[in-house]
């Protein structure tokens, strides 16, 4: 059985959308239309994708170290 859910739906939606976002930019400086630089652009990607994935299973480990808890069922 997976981990208990702890990303309520206003939080699941900030992340996807925040983190569409990220990566889009990130991957946009990758490619050199930004000019933000590989560093920028790879920090980006990779923290857009953490968002967006921990959105999409709804489960945040971060949280669950800190107990915190925004799906409204505990």
């Amino acid at each position: 059985m997976g981990m208990k859910s702890n990303i309520g739906a206003a939080d699941r939606r900030t992340r996807i959308v925040v983190g569409v976002g990220l990566v889009a930019v990130g991957l946009a400086s990758l490619g050199g239309l930004l000019g933000l630089g590989t560093a920028v652009g790879t920090v980006l990607t990779l923290l857009g994708s953490v968002l967006a994935g921990t959105g999409l299973i709804r489960v945040c480990l971060l949280y669950r170290l800190l107990g915190v808890d925004t799906s409204g069922s505990r």
